[in-house]
């Protein structure tokens, strides 16, 4: 039977994969405006988890640094990144994000080693993203500069991730703190590097859409499954994101699934569970 943190977990999960199908379909729009946006109406949901209790959306300045950090970087490079880029390709690199954070606990927690096993699942995941980027053919410098997002956005998230490990206990309705100012500071970025603009009726579906589901309610989910369940099975239920974010993707761009990328798919996933499962062990 599915417990009630595994179906918190899927919930997120079917949520996230949305977020680059929508961002292409949006995308004459500029990425601050739609994080800002999206982020906004997600923060609202806070006040329905915390049940008119104000208390509860209260935390420490250093950990609303990095709730912002991690809202706020991630959703404007990712953004970024499929607008510059192939959104196929950025969406696969993006979800190298898994392998990061194996890479990187021993900086972050203390415990923790780096073990010939997670090189090489590393690498493996850095395989995946080349043939990602390449696709068997040449890559434009819009392109690098997309894929450069994409890793950066998968750096920051793993990063924030980390770091939300070292921080206090915190309300899952606090996530809404988080993605209240992270909203703010997206719109205010809008107005200075961005041109102003009117989006559509449709576009505004989208974006309530976007911040009701990925940018808002996969949050409070995430939070609590990660609180009530078993963080290892969570992890692992976390891999099937990528597969139903590309497979999305793929059906609203109107693409093929190549081989190539079948193939770069099934190394980033593969390592990714293979690095999960090493940190899982050595923690």
């Amino acid at each position: 039977m599915i417990s009630r943190s595994d179906q918190a977990a899927l919930a997120a999960i079917g949520l996230w994969a949305t977020l680059a199908p929508i961002s292409a379909v949006l995308g004459d729009l500029p990425p601050f405006f739609i994080t800002g946006t999206g982020l906004l109406i997600g923060s609202l949901i806070a006040f329905f988890v915390a049940k008119g209790r104000l208390s509860r959306l209260r935390v420490p300045p250093k950990t609303l640094l990095i709730g912002v950090y991690g809202l706020f970087g991630f959703h404007a490079a990712l953004f970024a990144a499929l607008q510059l880029a192939p959104p196929v390709q950025a969406n696969l690199i993006n979800y190298l994000w898994p392998l990061l954070l194996v890479v990187l606990a021993p900086i972050f927690l203390s415990g923790t080693r780096l073990r010939l096993r997670h090189v090489i699942a590393a690498l493996v995941g850095f395989a995946g993203a080349a043939l990602a980027i390449t696709s068997g053919g040449e890559v434009s410098g819009g392109g690098v500069i997309g894929y450069l997002f994409a890793l950066l956005a998968a750096i920051i998230w793993a990063t924030y991730s980390l770091l939300t490990k070292r921080v206090p206990h915190f309300e899952s309705s606090a996530v809404g703190i988080f993605a209240l100012v992270s909203g703010l500071l997206a719109l205010m970025a809008h107005a200075v590097f961005e041109a102003p603009v009117s989006p559509t009726g449709t576009q505004w579906l989208l974006l309530l859409a976007l911040g009701l589901g990925p940018l808002g309610g996969s949050f409070y989910l995430w939070d609590y499954a990660l609180k009530n369940g078993d963080p290892q099975r969570i992890g692992l239920l976390s891999f099937l994101t990528p597969l139903l974010s590309t497979t999305l993707l793929l059906f609203v761009t109107g693409k093929e699934l190549t081989w190539l990328l079948g193939a770069s798919g099934v190394l980033i996933i593969g390592a990714a569970i293979f690095g999960n499962r090493t940190r899982a062990e050595n923690v």
